[in-house]
């Protein structure tokens, strides 16, 4: 079954720049893109691809989304960045914005995922400290077993994968670990009183895209409420019309008190990163106890307002929960000896292989490069599928036809 992947001298020597030139902390798949467009990308040597990972849900909105670019480009010509140290004339628009688009008095701009998500951390433990009335150093964090929310040192001392983790020590104290999706645990937890939040992701995402119980959100709120602990939804890669909502806790009608956005904030073009909490909680940070040069400048507040925008002007959730409910079905109607597990919500979705190579799902997804659809495996034997939100049915049957077509190679 073992797959001979033959790349053409063009696509190999840009390959070969990066083995040479760049840190091997990633694996990506051999393929070398230069244009993205909607569903699509294509690589140096014009082949077009079915993008099915969607940059980590970075790209919901599409690829080089019209609306966003021309956002981009007009705001890149006046002003870029001003740092914090000055106000911008875009700032408190996107602001005023963002806060009433999720229905919270304050936000937090930030970059990268992590940073939003190490913004929260401290954020949670400033409000037990001055609010809840914690003894100081004493705050703990309760999060999930199988979680992904970064990869700084503070955010992998509660990680338990061990690729993520090993030989990066020693790591942060302050954190409890639970099973995912165990609100007996939770509440167990919850009764050390120095406990201030509850960090989770709504979705699993890179641990297969592991969805909980019907209610867990609700348990969740139910318990945070009842313990004083603040409830701190990562929905980075969840958020933002991915799983068929707008968030994926609104599932369950449950708003959490800090939301972390990332990823599709920009529509896949530059890192803006947010943290949004109301005033009781976002008002402990005073000036000078955190921030960054970058968060909140101008063309991240252009292009995240019109990025934000977009997802409502062409209906993005409601097509991501008809075209994941699609796709979900017509991937069991495959009825696959090699698909153990279909699973997602909207558009964030996974399949888990089944078969005796513990590579078939690496293999699997050379196969669908072949076939023009990419996507990648996470932890062995599970493969996500999260295309653009903006895919149609006849497309969502194309891929499904290439998948069908590529798991005949796990037969080999």
């Amino acid at each position: 079954m073992q797959s001979t992947i033959t790349l053409s001298k063009n696509t190999q020597q840009y390959i070969d720049l990066e083995e040479k030139y760049g840190a091997h902390n990633y694996h990506p798949l051999p393929v070398v893109l230069n244009k993205g467009e909607g569903v699509f990308v294509y690589d140096v040597d014009g082949k077009r691809y079915y993008d099915f990972l969607s940059g980590y849900s970075a790209v919901n909105q599409g690829h080089c989304h019209p609306k966003i670019i021309a956002a981009l480009i007009e705001q890149a010509g006046k002003l870029t960045l001003t740092s914090r140290a000055f106000h911008s004339n875009l700032l408190g628009e996107y602001e005023k914005y963002i806060t009433n688009y999720f229905g919270y008095d304050k936000v937090l701009p930030m970059n990268t995922g992590v940073e939003a998500v190490e913004t929260a951390l401290k954020l949670s433990r400033k409000w037990g400290y001055e609010v809840k009335g914690v003894a100081e150093d004493k705050a703990v964090i309760v999060v999930c077993e199988g979680n992904f929310h970064g990869r700084t040192t503070g955010v992998i001392a509660f990680s338990n994968d061990p690729s993520a983790k090993n030989n990066f020590g020693p790591y942060s104290p302050g954190y409890v670990t639970i099973p995912h999706n165990d609100l007996v645990s939770l509440e167990k937890v919850l009764q050390d009183k120095n406990v201030v939040a509850f960090l989770f992701e709504p979705i699993q995402g890179e641990a297969g895209v592991v969805v909980p119980n019907e209610g867990y959100f609700k348990g969740i709120r139910n318990l945070c409420t009842e313990y004083n602990v603040l409830m701190v939804a990562d929905e980075i890669q969840t958020g933002l019309a991915r799983t068929g909502k707008m968030l994926a806790c609104d599932h369950e009608n449950v708003r959490p008190d800090v939301l972390i956005l990332g990823k599709a904030l920009s529509g896949g073009t530059l890192p803006v990163s947010a943290v949004l909490a109301d005033d009781e909680i976002m008002m402990t940070i005073k000036p000078g106890e955190h921030g960054s040069t970058y968060g909140g400048n101008p063309l991240a507040c252009a292009v995240a307002i019109t990025a934000l925008q977009v997802l409502k002007d062409e209906k993005m959730m409601e097509n991501a929960e008809a075209m994941g409910e699609l796709l979900r079905n017509e991937l069991k109607k495959l009825n696959s000896p090699f698909i153990d597990i279909v699973r997602g919500k909207g558009l964030l979705n996974a399949i888990v292989i089944k078969h005796s190579n513990p590579d078939a799902a690496w293999e699997l997804c050379l196969a669908l490069k072949e076939n023009g659809l990419l996507a990648k495996p996470t932890h062995g034997d599970k493969i996500r599928f999260a295309p653009p939100l903006l895919i149609t049915q006849s497309q969502i049957q194309e891929c499904v036809a290439i998948i069908s077509k590529s798991l005949l190679h796990l037969q080999g």
